[in-house]
């Protein structure tokens, strides 16, 4: 039997992700829609994200949750686990500053930590992920630890 052919779009392994490679995402731009459509899935209705027009409000635009923005941040993420990435384990978060409607962002990692489970048939890998908005600002770092396939 021949081998199969393998598939397009496979994540990065254990093995791949050396202390110290770093990569960024594409960009995606934050949208109306998108904004709507995560206050109403999330129930996040803060009239900071849901009134279009006040006057008396210190932040002007329209400024998004930050959990959207961590949201935005893992869909970016995703083709470099894909089907390799077997769990979510922790990570802190941090808010660095405001995302509104219209900002194009994309995401840069560093592997900070990688290692192999106490089992050996797979590993935890730690990446530094800054979140930048299209002027280059952060706007969210978090850390995450994820468990993933080996080869």
């Amino acid at each position: 039997m021949s081998d199969p052919i393998p598939i397009v779009g496979r994540g990065y392994c254990y093995e791949d992700l050396k202390v110290g490679f770093r990569f960024r995402t594409h960009r995606r731009t934050v949208a109306e829609a998108d904004l709507a459509a995560f206050v109403n899935l999330t129930w996040l209705t803060e009239e900071l994200f849901t009134v279009e027009d006040d006057a008396s409000r210190a932040i002007k635009g329209r400024p998004v949750p930050g959990a959207l923005v961590y949201s935005f941040a893992e869909g970016l993420l995703l083709p470099t686990m894909q089907d390799t990435g077997l769990a979510f384990l922790n990570a802190t978060l941090d808010v660095k500053g405001p995302t509104f409607v219209g900002d194009t962002l994309h995401v840069e990692c560093e592997v900070i930590e990688a290692r192999l489970t106490s089992k050996g048939d797979r590993g935890l890998v730690r990446s530094a992920n800054q979140v930048k908005n299209q002027r280059g600002e952060v706007v969210l770092a978090y850390n995450p630890l994820r468990m993933l396939k080996r080869k």
